[in-house]
């Protein structure tokens, strides 16, 4: 089965993937023919993965390797101002252009979420398909590609704030605050709950870091 799944991926998707679920967390270093092996692929592809994610700042060159990033306070902050605005537009375009199945996506996906609860890493991997699905609800394709981009860097956060205690329950009632104003075609109001939600889960994370929670 995992030879097969390989199959339908190419080297980049693979290693990006294998990043975002945790699997190496900042500061691993990752070796070509290790690589090469654990995707059964060979290492000409995995050696362009390594090379397109290193011009993406997913990896940084230490000496003949590469170590996946890390990101410091500052770039915490300054990504999470980032992300905050750009999902707020992609909200409030959402209000607008969303078709009505689109919505109703979203609005399973909620409800689907809710069932996961105390499983912060299924919820986390939910969460990316939420974000992403309300994205192409936008239909506003150079904003889609700038939220790749971010989405990108957010594989570097080694923690998921869903296992901070109660934030899987605010989070997805967040989530359903968001659907519930793009349903309503207001585009303020879908801007503002986006908005609050990256905010607090900013929030969150930061108070993980800190060791707080």
């Amino acid at each position: 089965m995992a030879e097969e799944h390989h199959a339908h991926k190419d080297a980049y998707s693979m290693v990006l993937d294998a990043i975002d679920e945790g699997v190496f967390l900042p500061g691993d270093r990752l070796v070509e023919s290790e690589l090469a092996e654990r995707f059964g692929v060979s290492r000409t592809p995995v050696r362009e993965a390594l090379q397109r994610l290193e011009t993406q700042s997913v990896l940084v060159r230490d000496g003949r390797s590469m170590v996946v990033s890390s990101l410091d306070h500052d770039q915490l902050g300054e990504l999470y101002v980032v992300r905050g605005e750009l999902e707020g537009l992609a909200a409030r375009l959402a209000a607008q252009h969303a078709a009505p199945e689109e919505v109703r996506v979203l609005r399973e996906m909620v409800d689907q979420d809710m069932k996961m609860l105390g499983q912060p890493r299924r919820l986390s991997r939910a969460n990316r398909r939420f974000h992403r699905q309300l994205h192409l609800a936008s239909h506003n394709r150079y904003l889609i590609q700038q939220l790749e981009m971010v989405h990108r860097t957010m594989a570097l956060l080694a923690t998921t704030t869903f296992a901070a205690e109660g934030r899987d329950v605010t989070a997805l009632e967040e989530h359903a605050a968001i659907v519930d104003a793009i349903e309503s075609r207001d585009g303020d109001a879908a801007e503002r709950a986006l908005k609050a939600h990256i905010s607090k889960a900013f929030e969150t994370r930061l108070k993980n870091v800190a060791g707080d929670v």
